[in-house]
């Protein structure tokens, strides 16, 4: 329906659970499920943030926080572009956290019920999760 132009949420929610299935799979090693994720979470970062880039550049943190990114997502986002790959764990939880946040920001509203309903324990869980994902330097060792 779209011909070759697919909407950014999908086109990231795609390569998300292609990792996702491909972890599950078994078949990969961990440093080529690393790559594998590190690639959907950049592209998911930077695809998001671009279309609220203006023609002065503005901070990825910033355009993030505009659209209710996690912060760390960026850091994480920035380590897998500029520094020293991170842990597995911290990738598949990455991928599960922009899964959450395109379910809610995009597939909530174009599946008009109510996907992005959550419950008190799980938004509980959620604010633990993000407090316990900030990006320092113990997280990447």
């Amino acid at each position: 329906r779209y011909g070759p132009k697919m909407p950014l949420a999908v086109d990231c929610t795609a390569e998300l659970i292609r990792c996702k299935v491909l972890d599950s799979s078994g078949r990969l090693k961990s440093h080529e499920l690393i790559l594998s994720y590190g690639l959907a979470l950049v592209r998911f970062v930077n695809l998001i943030t671009e279309k609220k880039q203006k023609m002065v550049s503005i901070p990825l943190r910033q355009l993030a926080r505009e659209v209710d990114i996690p912060i760390w997502v960026v850091d994480l986002r920035h380590e897998l572009t500029h520094g020293k790959l991170p842990r597995l764990a911290l990738c598949r939880k990455g991928c599960d956290v922009v899964l959450d946040w395109l379910r809610k920001t995009y597939w909530s509203r174009q599946l008009g019920n109510n996907l992005c309903e959550e419950s008190e324990d799980e938004e509980e869980e959620q604010e633990g999760v993000e407090a316990n994902a900030e990006l320092d330097s113990d997280a990447w060792e």
